[in-house]
């Protein structure tokens, strides 16, 4: 069955996947062949793509080159950058990220992780698991990404082989269950995105035929975007304790309007709830919500509005408001992280980082190394080895003023932060708080 021929009336909302993996696994012609199937590119792209075929001698378009946009990537033939890219079928929206594969490019492949709701793990038939094939998989557990999709490539290379596919997907089951941290789900789908099987469409396409072949015929299971579709997107929670950063101060001259804008990252507010600004402690009341041009009664996660306040309150941006019947969390200046270092200069303990938080940014300093991950183990462990580019580590940090932080595993948002470098102003890590 074709899945374009069942429509859900059932909103699923964006659901934001990327591809990770190890290098030549196929993860650009998966998103090319994602967006060819689905009707998504428009004429005169596949037109220039075609011309390129015809240049370089192909028989077929290169699908990769859709997300290969840097000229160095179409040059070498590799992912360098995070390409994203969007598509929607007649039941949901998608955006892609496609993230690079060599192990010199994990800090990018975190960045891509770091929003993703699912992970597509692209693993080559021939060549089956390998060493950043697990690394991927180990990173994305890090940062909470709920479903995984062990996608087994390739298989036109390996004549369809159920074996094949069989014997990947329990080695790596097999190295799951020994694994400390597993995402909630995982689903294991064979594939070959050059030829087209399993990807939108269950069959390739035949030329002198009105009917597709069907070599994954011993595949019954959902295809590849059948399961993005039904996937769960990361839904911000209306019932979690509340929380609003505060954006912007607005405050338009010759006006008595003072408003506060912000996005609500989790929980509910409405109009007469007590609040309490943080990290002042003083208490005020809810009056108005404004979301454009509309007065809200109350407003919910996700939603990006303007308050306004019963009492004069001094009031900046970086400042948390939090829902006074929830309880008033305690700040914290000292967090425990898991952080994937991004700078090119290593981590240097004796100097002070501006650590950004929400839109509160406050200056710190590394109070201890706790641990690093070996990249090529997989495990946690004690080093007198610099933190540099690439590495990920568990650190204690210490801050000159109080955060208003949340776990990252209830919260993405006040649970995560970056540390940027005083001196360039590059931004140097990303960070998950414990």
């Amino acid at each position: 069955m074709n899945l374009h021929d069942t429509h859900q009336d059932a909103d699923l909302g964006v659901l934001r996947f990327l591809t990770c993996g190890s290098v030549d696994d196929g993860k650009s012609t998966l998103i090319g062949r994602l967006l060819y199937d689905t009707k998504t590119i428009l004429d005169d792209t596949i037109a220039t793509l075609e011309r390129n075929a015809k240049k370089k001698g192909l028989s077929a378009i290169d699908l990769s080159l859709l997300t290969d946009g840097l000229t160095a990537e179409r040059e070498q033939g590799i992912t360098i950058d995070v390409a994203y890219r969007y598509f929607a079928t007649p039941t949901r929206k998608f955006i892609i990220g496609d993230a690079p594969g060599h192990e010199q490019y994990t800090r990018n492949m975190v960045t891509a992780a770091s929003t993703a709701d699912v992970a597509i793990l692209l693993v080559d038939a021939r060549k089956g698991i390998l060493p950043q094939t697990r690394r991927h998989a180990t990173i994305a557990s890090l940062l909470g990404i709920g479903q995984l999709i062990v996608a087994v490539n390739k298989m036109d290379l390996v004549g369809y082989d159920q074996a094949v596919f069989d014997r990947i997907d329990g080695e790596f089951r097999e190295w799951l269950a020994l694994h400390a941290t597993t995402p909630a789900e995982v689903h294991s789908v064979p594939l070959s995105a050059l030829e087209g099987a399993m990807v939108v469409n269950r069959g390739v396409p035949q030329e002198d035929s009105d009917e597709d072949a069907q070599p994954l015929g011993w595949y019954t299971g959902p295809t590849l975007l059948e399961l993005l579709e039904a996937a769960p997107s990361t839904q911000l929670k209306a019932d979690a304790a509340w929380r609003f950063p505060v954006q912007w101060v607005c405050r338009p001259s010759q006006s008595d309007f003072r408003g506060y804008a912000g996005r609500i990252e989790e929980g509910t507010i409405a109009v007469g709830d007590e609040i309490v600004v943080l990290p002042s402690g003083r208490r005020s009341k809810v009056v108005r919500i404004g979301l454009g041009e509309a007065e809200l009664a109350e407003a919910f996660a996700g939603q990006s509005v303007m308050l306004s306040l019963a009492d004069e309150v001094d009031i900046s941006r970086g400042d948390m408001f939090v829902k006074a019947s929830e309880g008033v969390p305690e700040g914290r200046q000292q967090i425990s992280a898991t952080v994937s270092w991004l700078g090119h200069n290593a981590l240097d303990p004796r100097r002070s980082y501006i650590l950004r938080h929400t839109s509160r940014e406050v200056k710190a300093k590394i109070a201890a190394v706790e641990s690093k991950l070996d990249l090529a183990s997989l495990t946690w462990s004690p080093s007198d080895q610099p933190v540099a580019l690439n590495d990920i580590a568990k650190l204690s940090i210490k801050t000159q003023q109080p955060l208003v932080a949340d776990a990252y595993a209830e919260n993405r948002v006040t649970g995560s932060f970056i540390l940027i470098d005083e001196a360039t102003n590059d931004t140097v890590a990303a960070g998950l708080i414990a």
